[in-house]
C-alpha cells in the first residue's frame, strides 16, 4: 500500500538541478595557526566579568537608592514627631524660666 508521490504546491521552491561547489584545497593542520583556547576563554571571561561588574554596580546603586528613599519616607513622620516634642519641651522650659524671672535679661 504505497502512496503515490505528492506534488508540492507551485509556490514551494523545489531543487531543479545539482550545483557542485569547488572546495578549496585543505590547509594542512601544521601550517594553520594554533588555536589558543585558554587565552580565548580568559579574554571572554574577562569581558563578561567587566560587563557583569558594571551592570551589578548600576543595579546595586538603584536598589540602595530605593531602600534609602523608602526608609526616609518612613522616618520623616517619626522624626517630625520627635522634633515637635523636643521643641515643645524646650519652649516650655524657656517660657517657664522667663516667667519666673530666671532668664537672662536684655542688655546685661
Amino acid at each position: 500500500m504505497s502512496l503515490p508521490p505528492r506534488t508540492p504546491p507551485k509556490f514551494v521552491p523545489t531543487l531543479t538541478e545539482v550545483v557542485e561547489v569547488p572546495v578549496p584545497s585543505a590547509v594542512p593542520i601544521a601550517s594553520a595557526p594554533p588555536l589558543d583556547l585558554v587565552a580565548f576563554e580568559e579574554q571572554l571571561l574577562h569581558r563578561v566579568m567587566q560587563r557583569l561588574d558594571a551592570l551589578l554596580e548600576q543595579r546595586v546603586q538603584q536598589a540602595l537608592a530605593r531602600v534609602v528613599e523608602e526608609q526616609t519616607r518612613s522616618v520623616v513622620p517619626r522624626l517630625r514627631e520627635e522634633l515637635e516634642t523636643v521643641l515643645g519641651h524646650a519652649l516650655s522650659e524657656v517660657l517657664a524660666q522667663e516667667l519666673a524671672g530666671a532668664g537672662p535679661r536684655r542688655g546685661e
